[in-house]
């Protein structure tokens, strides 16, 4: 079967992780995935490219279409899927108008009640659908990674240039950990040699925390994050943050590195705090966390190795390819037979 993926770019973070990274292992089970550009214009969305009709499903990913757009495009996908990993409904957590968003609102549920199958992140993007698009089919697949493209840290006792702490995102997430800028403030204070890599494609300069601006590379991003001792993950606590999927997270723990992170959304579920790292909330309890770990190399081995133990076993590539596979088996073949 023929799959199309309508996406920004092929590079775009969400295709990389959520569809591309299947291809070898669907190919191997009959499915053929394409990516086409999705069109920017008015007159490229209302002749959407007519080679969607041949294929057997249409998987557009995570963008809201205007009505009219999603209308055009139902005549010609086959079979549309919707295959998303935030609250697109609302807008982001740093946004001035606050998050409630009534365009966005509608564009969703006219986008989901529209489809023939929604693949959500989480359970909270999934409760989502079933609230706005009660009869539309809906399954939750996690964001996945490959961990045998993520080196292990080594975890060595030589902290001769202190306890070495790793965040990884962009410049749009970067706005949570400038949120965050007390907190960090008061680790670089409690925490003798502590400083922040930061893998990113814009810096953050602190006053009491020391920080490691580096440019954030495809091919660099796992060894960087593997000669790190503690990977960290803020987030506010509002339901944007509740959508996100917790990818930063997941890299962490592919590597090998114990993570410290507050309670929101998905991360409540990765960290398992005491066996894959720490789940903390205030200033007090982030600063313990750091000064535990950073003086105990054993424990950063142990929670590292559990951490990457549960991606091996729940958020793999070959875990999350089963579960699409499974949903396309379930939804899709049934209806290509009875054509």
């Amino acid at each position: 079967m023929h799959l199309v993926a309508l996406v920004e770019s092929e590079e775009h973070v969400c295709y990389r992780y959520r569809l591309k990274a299947f291809q070898g292992l669907w190919a191997a089970a009959g499915y053929r995935l394409s990516w086409y550009r999705l069109p920017r214009g008015w007159w490229g969305r209302w002749f959407w490219d007519p080679r969607l009709c041949q294929a057997d499903a249409v998987i557009l990913q995570r963008k809201l279409l205007p009505s009219w757009a999603v209308h055009r495009l139902r005549r010609y996908a086959r079979f549309l899927i919707y295959d998303f990993d935030d609250a697109l409904w609302l807008r982001d957590s740093y946004a001035r108008e606050g998050l409630e968003d009534r365009r966005r609102r509608r564009r969703f549920a006219t986008l989901v009640r529209m489809c023939d199958l929604v693949v959500a992140g989480n359970a909270f993007l999934a409760a989502a659908v079933r609230h706005f698009a009660p009869s539309t089919p809906v399954v939750v697949i996690p964001t996945s990674v490959d961990p045998s493209l993520y080196p292990l840290a080594r975890h060595e006792a030589d902290l001769s240039e202190g306890i070495r702490l790793v965040w990884i995102g962009s410049r749009s997430t970067l706005q949570g950990l400038v949120r965050f800028r007390e907190t960090l403030e008061q680790i670089g204070q409690a925490v003798p040699g502590v400083r922040l890599r930061l893998i990113c494609d814009q810096p953050l300069v602190l006053r009491h925390l020391p920080v490691d601006f580096v440019p954030w590379r495809a091919e660099t991003e796992a060894a960087v994050l593997a000669s790190a001792d503690i990977g960290i993950s803020w987030l506010p606590m509002d339901d944007w943050s509740r959508g996100k999927c917790g990818l930063k997270v997941l890299q962490y723990q592919a590597a090998g590195l114990p993570v410290v992170a507050n309670p929101v959304g998905v991360q409540a579920e990765m960290v398992r705090s005491g066996q894959t790292g720490y789940l903390v909330q205030s200033s007090e309890e982030w600063v313990d966390a750091i000064r535990v770990l950073g003086q105990d190399q054993e424990l950063r081995r142990q929670m590292g190795r559990a951490g990457r133990r549960q991606v091996e076993q729940h958020y793999s590539v070959e875990v999350a390819s089963q579960q699409w596979l499974s949903a396309l088996a379930t939804w899709l073949v049934p209806l290509r037979q009875a054509s």
